[in-house]
């Protein structure tokens, strides 16, 4: 049996190194089984893959893993479905931010409790989308006051680089991670935001290793598809391959990922998961796999070891990137650029929220 890796966020609060990612699970990432992605959590907590990713804003993941952690308690008992440990996320809507009551901050947590059937919310992650609107060292305190009521275990922060963090953590709050955009398309956080978390006790949770699976054998070899995708999620990350290089460029990053995998008898995918978790300061990479069918792939990244040889030729082929550049989720920040138009800002209160616009090639 694969042993699983695990990393402590904070005494008690251990997580497994891959975490069960459930942005896929969401609206506008194609067809979900939803029964079928219920039952088959099972297979991941089994295997050792204990934690969950998921948000107030992703529209129905929070129900369908309470109903799997209720389903669990009731039919293999409390002490089962209490391995399971969910990282959850507090978003409100940037068209509040500028009033938002911190009455309203603890009812999302409320409702993120009720949707999770669980007394306790083991890590919340806080994002705030404009900081220079409304007061958001007055709703991270709302959250710091649910700790101390036992609503919350930890507090973490998303998608945010080291100047937006550094303010919260000079106020005295205690930040355990930061969920970050971190792969080998896309290294932003090394641009300072490891270093300076690793003198802040601040693990990194990363997202986009799979960069929505473009970093997977399907694409090997296959032509350019554009930016025409229904699939908001490979929108996105087809944007980061274009910050990345061109297409030609990808595919030989691809190449070296399914060369160095054939050295060692698994995927690109795992390469691509094993290269984020040897990062600095990484605690866990979140992979979005739907169904038990991806849990083999899943956990190959705990079967392989990367040597100097292998970093080498991955770092041979990253040195040659035209970016991305600058802070994490600086591209992303810009609402008015391609990045920034193909996302949804008041996901809170309106779940159908449309699009700023399109991204462009």
């Amino acid at each position: 049996m694969t042993a699983i890796e695990t990393a402590e966020l904070r005494p008690g609060h251990e997580i497994s190194r891959v975490i069960k990612g459930g942005w896929q699970l969401a609206g506008d990432h194609g067809a979900v089984d939803r029964e079928a992605a219920i039952r088959d959590m099972e297979a991941f907590l089994e295997a050792g893959i204990t934690t969950f990713d998921c948000a107030d804003i992703y529209k129905g993941v929070e129900e369908m893993i309470g109903a799997f952690i209720a389903d669990l308690r009731r039919r293999r008992g409390a002490a089962v479905a209490r391995r399971v440990c969910v990282h959850t996320k507090l978003v409100p809507d940037l068209g509040r931010l500028a009033d938002l009551r911190p009455a309203e901050v603890e009812a999302i947590v409320d409702r993120s409790l009720t949707r999770l059937k669980v007394e306790r919310l083991h890590l919340v992650q806080f994002y705030w989308w404009d900081l220079s609107v409304g007061d958001a060292v007055s709703a991270l305190e709302v959250l710091k006051r649910c700790q101390e009521k036992g609503k919350i275990a930890s507090l973490g922060v998303n998608n945010w680089d080291r100047t937006d963090i550094a303010p919260f953590v000079d106020a005295g709050f205690d930040i355990s991670a930061a969920q970050v955009q971190y792969s080998v398309l896309d290294r932003r956080p090394a641009n300072g935001l490891a270093a300076w978390a690793k003198g802040k006790n601040i693990k990194l949770l990363c997202y986009g290793s799979l960069a929505g699976g473009f970093l997977t054998e399907s694409w090997i070899g296959k032509p350019d598809p554009g930016f025409e995708f229904d699939n908001r999620s490979l929108v996105k990350y087809r944007l980061i391959i274009d910050e990345f290089g061109t297409w030609e460029q990808f595919q030989k990053l691809l190449a070296v990922l399914k060369a160095v995998g054939d050295r060692h008898g698994v995927s690109p995918s795992a390469i691509a998961t094993r290269w984020v978790l040897d990062q600095p300061q990484v605690a866990g990479a979140i992979v979005g796999a739907r169904y038990a069918r991806h849990l083999p792939k899943m956990l190959d990244v705990f079967n392989v070891a990367l040597d100097g040889d292998d970093c080498a030729k991955i770092d041979a082929v990253i040195a040659r990137a035209k970016g991305p550049d600058g802070p994490v989720y600086g591209l992303e920040r810009d609402r008015t650029g391609r990045h920034g138009r193909i996302m949804k800002y008041n996901l809170n209160t309106r779940p159908d929220d449309r699009i700023l616009g399109a991204a462009d090639g």
